[in-house]
């Protein structure tokens, strides 16, 4: 016999686990189906595990640093099955964190594969066979994978994708990392921090492309004084493999150079995971591998819903656990907002770190947006200063006809930290006035968010 519930919900990423726990606290009979481990892509091999391995970086770059602090530090290397062996442990104990939660809140876990049979029923292939499964609403949350571009599919031996770069069989020597978005430059970082010679190619004009043009400069800046070659407005043709070798062949300029690389890793992007879930039968659109839905994330079939990756870009956990709250709130008969996609915050852990939220300078004037532009660099902040971390800047947009701050952009030491500072504002529909008037504890890098807004009214102090 069928198992029935109020809500069933396909996969455990963020957005996942986050709908269906919220669905418990107000209710709803809810289950979880998972095909291959709680907490998907992100716990798994995504947000976490990788932060890990920055963090190491991180501290390993600072050891080298040393003597700029007054101390000294001597055999300074790093140990990279020791790095990876904390990273995997950090993840696995936020998945069974996950696990325990919806335990905690009575969420029925189905280890399998799902797929919709009919409008509110699930076919669940598990290690024990086949179980049918009812929902009365059911949420997608299958999330997405790497996507493979002919002639540049990983091997996991010479070619890399996510998975492999966060396991890696050996440390790179000459890397060539195909892709600048968040993903590429993240392991970008990693592996030049720790040594490997690496070359970044990025098909657009500038790396980090969806940031705002300045910051996305700022950040070269200091990836090419780190010892990073950056190849923009370049394509990778084709790979030739060879034993320990693949020769990239890349279209620059309107010339194609080769160059010689021991490991590559492809970060070009991400497609979701819509295949084998009999959504074509039920009626649902797919586009460009992504479930159309509306803004409270319905795809147009009754009680089928869409969240996190597989629903679109912007491809963020926090965008997905939103959504999973929204969804579960709206089919247990509450009334909530629709996530509003500009301000949700994107934030890369490179060093040096990028976060932004809303408009780009570029965009606000496409919009036809009258705007007020501020600036404030770090090497006007004391915390800055006594941290060692001069590099970077506090960026401002404001609408000037009524002060909406209609973006923010940050480049330099723990910005993805402070990015919340202004997400908060306009979660608030706040001003250029209040945040005039809010006091910023000193000292703190925070000060910065301060000063940047009173230099898009010309009224910098430290600057």
């Amino acid at each position: 016999m069928a198992q029935s519930f109020d809500m069933v919900v396909i996969g455990s990423g963020p957005g996942g686990y986050v709908c269906a726990i919220r669905g418990a606290q107000l209710g709803l009979k809810v289950a979880v189906i998972e095909r291959e481990h709680l907490g998907g892509i992100c716990l798994n091999w995504g947000c976490i595990p990788t932060k890990a391995l920055l963090r190491s970086a991180e501290v390993f770059h600072l050891m080298h640093r040393a003597k700029e602090f007054g101390l000294s530090a001597g055999n300074i290397g790093y140990d990279l099955p020791a790095v990876v062996q904390r990273s995997r442990g950090v993840a696995k104990q936020l998945a069974s964190g996950v696990g325990h939660l919806l335990k905690k809140n009575k969420v029925t876990v189905i280890m399998g594969e799902a797929t919709l049979a009919a409008p509110g029923k699930i076919t669940v292939k598990t290690d024990k066979g086949t179980e049918e499964v009812t929902g009365k609403s059911i949420v997608l949350a299958t999330g997405a994978r790497a996507r493979e571009l002919p002639g540049l599919e990983p091997d996991g031996d010479l070619v890399w994708n996510y998975k492999h770069a966060l396991n890696p069989p050996r440390m790179p020597g000459k890397l060539l990392v195909i892709g600048s978005g968040a993903i590429g430059i993240e392991f970008a970082s990693f592996f030049n921090t720790l040594g490997a010679d690496t070359t970044v190619v990025e098909v657009m004009d500038r790396v980090l492309p969806v940031e705002d043009a300045e910051i996305s400069a700022l950040a070269k800046k200091q990836f090419v004084k780190q010892g990073m070659k950056i190849m923009e407005k370049a394509t990778v043709k084709k790979l030739d493999r060879a034993k320990g070798k693949v020769t990239a062949h890349i279209e620059i300029g309107g010339k194609t150079e080769t160059h010689d690389f021991d490991t590559v890793i492809s970060a070009v992007g991400i497609v979701g995971n819509v295949e084998n879930l009999g959504l074509e039968k039920l009626g649902a659109k797919i586009d460009r591998t992504h479930v159309v839905t509306d803004e409270y994330c319905r795809t147009g079939v009754e009680g089928l819903f869409a969240i996190g990756d597989v629903a679109g870009a912007p491809w963020l956990a926090h965008k997905a656990s939103h959504e999973g709250v929204m969804v579960a709130e709206l089919i247990a008969g509450q009334h909530p907002h629709p996530i509003k996609p500009n301000s949700i915050p994107g934030c890369t852990y490179c060093n040096p770190q990028v976060a932004s939220v809303g408009l780009t300078e570029e965009k606000a004037k496409a919009e036809g947006y009258d705007i007020k532009v501020g600036r404030f660099p770090f090497v006007g902040n004391g915390k800055a200063i006594a941290l060692g971390e001069p590099e970077g800047l506090v960026k401002t947009i404001f609408d000037a006809k009524t002060g909406e701050l209609l973006g923010a952009h940050m480049v330099g030491a723990e910005v993805t930290e402070l990015i919340q500072g202004y997400v908060i504002g306009r979660t608030l529909e706040t001003t250029e006035a209040e945040l005039m008037e809010t006091v910023f504890p000193h000292p703190t890098l925070s000060e910065m968010m301060h000063e940047s807004v009173l230099s898009a009214y010309g009224r910098t102090i430290h600057f």
